[in-house]
């Protein structure tokens, strides 16, 4: 049976750096709508960073995002009525939507703090190739490395 055709996606860039990147992670950190809520945030971040790192805010999301990004993942194929965890190299735009997800959801498990807080000591941590999204990562990679043995089945 065919796939149904995936139609490309065009990102708004953010209002405050008019770049696309920041603006698709502000609308992956969005919740029930509440995008105002999300640009509080993510903005707060960025300003919390300004104040505490040496470094331009822009900069340290960039290599956060560039630090938590997967190279592979594993993939479940079924085959003779087994599933198989498949490793595969992840697409550009998915290494971005994984990162951005770890990043954000490690920013909420964080307890104690505004979010805005949690999310800057989450980026910052990030960048410097520590923190939760990073471990996700390399749980991520160990897990395809395991399973090296099954990757003559990718198609």
């Amino acid at each position: 049976m065919r796939k149904k055709r995936v139609h490309k996606k065009y990102h708004t860039q953010d209002i405050r750096y008019d770049r696309v990147d920041i603006g698709r992670f502000i609308n992956y950190m969005m919740r029930d709508g509440e995008k105002a809520l999300a640009e509080k945030a993510v903005y707060g971040a960025f300003e919390k960073l300004k104040k505490d790192a040496t470094q331009d805010p822009v900069h340290i999301f960039e290599k956060a995002i560039e630090n938590a990004s997967p190279q592979i993942e594993v993939r479940s194929r079924r085959i003779g009525g087994a599933n198989y965890q498949i490793p595969q190299e992840v697409r550009p735009d998915r290494k971005f939507i994984l990162a951005s997800r770890w990043i954000i959801a490690a920013a909420r498990a964080r307890r104690g703090k505004p979010i805005a807080d949690k999310l800057a000591a989450e980026l910052l941590d990030a960048s410097k190739n520590e923190g939760a999204a990073i471990k996700k990562k390399q749980d991520t990679h160990r897990m395809a490395e395991a399973n090296r043995a099954f990757a003559h089945f990718a198609r």
